[in-house]
């Protein structure tokens, strides 16, 4: 009778074991039950944001980066995602991605192209999708195919400069900094080029392209003076080849005295304007670009009328119009 105390007790203590154990298991499976609905509903979520994607010419330039911020913003405050690509200025790159971005599901491009000539079969692509395109910073060839383009008035920016040059020199040994795949800066050069035709004494003396990269336009601009030492001015398409212009300048010390004119607005060359190092430059508004572009798109997402092109007009900058705190942000 003795000996068959310890065996209840142990048994008992079992029983109350298994009843805890029974307990914690049950609180578990509810836990992981009303969790369960929450999750569900999170990955149901997810499936119905909308996908949108863009595609720049580079990404090696600041002006694509705060407009791809802009467009991110807005997409994210409506719910949905944004998928950026970069082709790293190849038009083959830029065509596979866009088809890529199809694949993917989304219900509109944005598309910042490379060569502005070349775009048919992406833009083919999209249109067979039923995918609308929206142009940023510079239209293409094929306009038929794009819903929307949304872009500074380049043509007038290159005016900009050459007014501005004509009113402060009595003459100019010009060259030219090119990229002439892109629509945007061959508007900017030939604003300035007519801007400047048929005055005496302001003459371009040469050009290279350099598709708009600061590391091209520096060995470029070496070329040219080492034909052309008389040269006193150039005219850059963007911000980023002007830097590249005043590097070589800079390293064969020829940066005092002369004109550099660039098109942007770009922080950096707003402080080297500011210190009297750089001539001026025609300021654009990426962010204005990209949240009219991002709006652009729910607009026609939502089935209303939109503008097939928005040209925001260009902001000169010369020393004389700057102040310290301008110089750190864009325009």
């Amino acid at each position: 009778m003795f000996h068959d105390a310890p065996r209840a007790l142990l048994r008992a203590r079992e029983k109350r074991f298994l009843a805890l154990l029974l307990a914690v298991l049950t609180v578990i499976a509810a836990f992981a039950m009303l969790c369960a609905p929450a999750h569900d509903f999170s990955l149901r979520q997810d499936e119905h944001r909308r996908k949108l994607g863009a595609v720049y010419m580079t990404l090696n330039n600041p002006f694509y980066e705060i407009i791809d911020e802009e467009i991110r913003t807005v997409v994210e405050d409506h719910g949905d995602i944004l998928l950026t690509r970069d082709p790293a200025l190849s038009v083959e790159r830029q065509t596979e991605e866009v088809k890529e971005l199809i694949k993917d599901g989304v219900s509109v491009i944005f598309l910042n192209p490379v060569d502005f000539e070349r775009m048919g079969p992406a833009l083919e692509a999209a249109r067979a999708a039923h995918v609308p395109v929206i142009t940023i910073d510079t239209n293409v060839q094929d306009s038929d195919y794009v819903a929307s383009t949304i872009e500074t008035d380049n043509y007038a920016a290159g005016v900009a400069c050459g007014e501005h040059l004509l009113a402060t020199a009595d003459g100019a040994k010009i060259l030219l900094l090119k990229h002439s795949t892109a629509r945007s800066a061959l508007d900017r050069i030939e604003g300035f080029r007519q801007t400047i035709a048929g005055h005496a004494g302001f003459d371009i003396i040469d050009e290279e392209e350099c598709e708009g990269q600061l590391e091209r336009a520096m060995p470029a601009t070496e070329k040219m003076l080492e034909r052309h030492p008389e040269a006193d001015t150039i005219m850059a398409l963007n911000d980023p080849s002007a830097l590249g212009a005043m590097a070589a300048l800079e390293s064969l010390g020829r940066l005092p005295g002369f004109r550099v004119y660039g098109v942007d607005g770009v922080p950096e060359t707003k402080e080297l304007i500011f210190a009297g190092r750089m001539t001026a430059t025609a300021g654009q508004s990426p962010r204005h670009i990209g949240h009219i572009a991002a709006e652009t798109a729910y607009e026609l997402l939502a089935g209303n009328p939109i503008e097939q092109l928005v040209q925001l007009p260009p902001h000169f900058w010369t020393r004389d119009d700057l102040t310290p705190a301008q110089t750190k942000e864009w325009d």
